[in-house]
């Protein structure tokens, strides 16, 4: 819900940090967003635009989730998750998942 919350452009943003690339987003997101969306504003916005990007299909659920889809696509992750870039920083092996953190 990055976009939502800090006011960004997400494909700006994603031009910035990583130049041309193909955006996907991990089932278990779409999952989570559907969710949330029937009672955040919020969530339903982020819905609609995860809606426009290609999604990965996940069998793990959470940030573990995010990881293996990144893993699988040898892709970076963009998030403002603090949570979650502890777990790119500290959690992954020496070969691990880039990750930038989208302001």
């Amino acid at each position: 819900m990055l976009p939502f919350q800090f006011r960004v452009n997400l494909d700006a943003e994603l031009r910035r940090l990583l130049g041309e690339c193909e955006t996907y987003v991990p089932s278990s997101v779409v999952g989570e967003l559907e969710r949330l969306a029937a009672r955040d504003r919020a969530a339903k916005a982020a819905l609609a635009l995860a809606a426009k990007y290609r999604t990965h299909e996940t069998i793990e659920r959470g940030d573990r989730a995010v990881v293996a889809a990144a893993e699988a696509l040898g892709a970076a992750v963009v998030t403002s998750d603090q949570g979650l870039l502890a777990v790119l920083r500290h959690g992954r092996p020496r070969n691990e998942v880039p990750s930038r953190y989208a302001k």
